[in-house]
């Protein structure tokens, strides 16, 4: 997975549309072959899926093969981002507040704080301004980012 990671940002700096061909089917096929191994390595525990614990390990390896697509697909559009890194980032701030203050208990608040804070930081990484962002949905007219042109 490294490996198509670092073909998407070498695809995503030469303004590509996708990882090229030629270089993404090996590593897929490494990422194929790598789930394999993982699924014949950690073995489903007999009995109903719904109702029997999996051992650890073995989640990520089937959701991996069952949704292939989905899970790859940032190599066929490099508009997708590989890891969902940049989201982490932003629920940190709110997370160690929480730890440090006690506070942010209730789940209702918590939401509405965290909703707030995901909209402000969409508006930041679309480089739009914040404060006319925030005065839009004050006004019942809340900003949204620009629909992606399809490639």
């Amino acid at each position: 997975m490294r490996g198509l990671i670092h073909a998407w940002h070498d695809a995503r700096d030469a303004e590509r549309t996708a990882i090229p061909a030629p270089l993404a089917d090996p590593l897929i096929s490494e990422f194929r072959h790598a789930i394999r191994v993982g699924l014949a390595e950690v073995r489903p525990n007999p009995g109903p899926r719904s109702s029997t614990a999996q051992p650890p390990g073995r989640t990520l390896p089937e959701f991996c093969r069952d949704h292939q697509g989905d899970v790859l697909a940032f190599c066929t559009d490099t508009r997708i981002w590989p890891t969902n890194n940049l989201s982490e980032r932003d629920l940190r701030p709110a997370k160690t507040q929480q730890k440090i203050s006690g506070r942010l208990t209730s789940e209702d608040v918590t939401q509405g704080r965290l909703d707030i804070r995901s909209y402000i930081d969409t508006i930041r990484k679309h480089k739009a301004d914040v404060i006319t962002g925030i005065r839009a949905a004050l006004t019942n007219d809340p900003w949204r980012p620009p629909i992606p042109a399809p490639t």
